[in-house]
């Protein structure tokens, strides 16, 4: 049997252009999208033991196929927000076959790396025009009853207004006052130097939520006592991928994994979704060469401040008004702020410059899988920056904490979902850039909808198609083509 464990845990910089019109086009230059990303399995390597065990849970036992009379036995990589909510929305599919098991396989915890630091901010109507309209129009409107099902906290709408670098002044400023026109959404901890401000927003499409915890929810409901089977979470570094022949295709098998006594392990599968972030790019050898995942990671760092307190050392969430700002470039600090109020009394703070930008074979190796850590200078840069908009904060304000992460990103911006060519049961759900928080619901609905019925009906998954990048073996692959799909010779 799988051990269920307990959880535990700990989205910045270019986002997809959402239109072509020139409002849109100003958001995109405002937005450094927090890390949306989720963590993955570890570096794709070989076993050092010889001894191999196979974990199966019950229904598993019986279960040596993909007969869905007998139950499916599903294996998610990737422990953060995109691939719990594959998970999830696996789990509460009413096309679920009765016996089937789903274990997410995680190297280190849930939502330990972008999930876990994540600002979480999510826009409706900021892809409108483009292939992942329908990810956002979908995961928004899922968020909002999905969080008060869940009993998520830190989920709410907000106004987002768009402030430009104000001149070099330490003293308090009336900026409601000097705004009038948008003084009902600028929040009153807004108190120092600033520029121009517009609205982007009144909260009718735009919210936030904290990712850490819409993901401990979301594993924390599908695991509720005498509910029946839940998603087991089983903690290890993913090493390969087991197959069998089958009509044309490799079958799945099974996921190869090794533990914390690094001894090698296998969880039998008859489907693999493959949801790791930017380290989703290690399954080109998982599955042979089959599918090419190219990837960058843009590694960023964050900062949160504590809430403001009273004269006897309680915090005042109330004082800290829900306006998120997206701020212009500042060149006196190399900064381009995206600041999120939380429901709990902090702030949020990313887009704060200095990002490194790691590589493909780097992710493959695992690079900062284990140990993502922010630069200081950074964090001060920041930390002025804040201080110079918020007299408030350059007064009294605490920095809680600080910390970095990576967002995936496909050459072409756009996520891998689909199915991996050549596999019976390999799917991949990766690559999600700056909105992999914001799309996560409609992201794992699509993945169920695909693995449990054959298809996608909720999104157009083509756009996204696992296998774009992906080079053709051998001869052949001149001819017509429609999409991905050879049509006709291939000489």
């Amino acid at each position: 049997y799988i051990l269920t464990l307990p959880t535990c845990a700990t989205d910045h910089s270019s986002p997809q252009t959402p239109s072509q019109s020139s409002l849109t086009m100003m958001k995109v230059k405002a937005i450094r999208c927090a890390l949306l990303a989720v963590t993955g399995a570890s570096a794709f390597s070989s076993p050092r033991r010889s001894s191999v065990t196979t974990i199966m849970s019950a229904a598993a036992s019986i279960n040596n196929n993909a007969d869905d009379s007998k139950g499916r036995n599903i294996v998610v990589i990737g422990g953060g927000v995109q691939g719990t909510s594959c998970a999830f929305q696996l789990h509460q599919s009413s096309s679920l076959p009765p016996g089937s098991t789903i274990t997410i396989l995680e190297s280190q915890s849930l939502a330990s790396a972008a999930s876990g630091k994540g600002g979480g901010f999510m826009a409706r109507s900021w892809g409108e025009g483009t292939s992942t309209q329908t990810l956002h129009e979908l995961a928004f409107d899922m968020y909002g009853p999905l969080c008060e099902e869940l009993g998520v906290e830190s989920y709410r709408k907000l106004p987002v207004m768009s402030v430009s670098p104000g001149p070099n002044t330490n003293k308090k400023q009336d900026n409601k006052k000097k705004n009038p026109q948008v003084a009902d959404i600028i929040p009153s901890w807004l108190d120092g130097s600033v520029g121009r401000m517009s609205p982007m927003g009144y909260g009718d499409d735009t919210a936030q939520v904290t990712p850490k915890e819409f993901v401990e929810k979301m594993f924390e409901y599908v695991n509720q006592p005498g509910k029946g089977p839940g998603v087991n979470l089983v903690i290890g570094s993913c090493t390969g991928i087991e197959s069998e022949d089958g009509d044309g295709v490799k079958v799945v098998t099974g996921v190869k994994y090794q533990n914390a006594e690094e001894e090698e392990m296998i969880l039998q599968a008859d489907d693999v979704v493959v949801a790791a972030g930017p380290w989703a790019c290690q399954a080109e050898q998982w599955f042979e060469g089959a599918v090419q995942l190219p990837m960058e990671g843009v590694k960023s760092t964050s900062i949160v401040w504590k809430p403001p307190v009273d004269e006897d050392g309680n915090a005042k969430f109330d004082a800290v008004d829900a306006t998120a700002l997206f701020c212009g470039e500042d060149d006196r600090f190399g900064t381009h702020l995206e600041v999120y109020p939380r429901p709990d009394g902090t702030i949020y703070i990313c887009g704060i410059g200095g990002s490194d930008y790691i590589t493909t074979p780097e992710l493959q190796a695992s690079a900062f899988l284990t140990s993502c850590l922010p630069k200081p200078d950074r964090v001060e840069a920041a930390s002025n920056a804040f201080q110079l908009m918020s007299n408030s904060y350059a007064k009294e304000g605490e920095l809680s904490h600080a910390q970095a992460c990576m967002r995936p990103c496909p050459p072409d911006a756009k996520p891998y979902m689909g199915r991996v060519q050549g596999f019976s049961g390999a799917y991949v759900n990766a690559g999600h850039n700056c909105w992999g928080i914001a799309w996560a619901p409609a992201c794992g609905k699509a993945i169920a909808e695909l693995v449990l019925e054959g298809s996608c009906r909720s999104v157009n998954l083509k756009p996204f198609d696992p296998a774009r990048f992906t080079v053709s073996k051998g001869r052949g692959g001149r001819g017509r083509k429609k999409g991905s799909v050879d049509v006709g010779e291939q000489w």
